[in-house]
């Protein structure tokens, strides 16, 4: 299955909103940043460090 980046990161988002109501900035600031990171030269690296 081929899931677009930015539909699998509205759902962590709202799953992390719901499950543990952080402030709305901080989940902003992770969800603008993984998807900077994932279209970045840093992916590979990223790509390692989790598989």
């Amino acid at each position: 299955m081929d899931v677009p980046l930015w539909l699998a990161l509205l759902v962590v988002g709202v799953l992390g909103i719901k499950l543990v109501h952080p402030p709305w900035w901080l989940v902003a600031l992770l969800l603008l940043g993984g998807y900077l990171i994932a279209d970045s030269f840093l992916s590979p690296t990223v790509d390692t460090l989790i598989n």
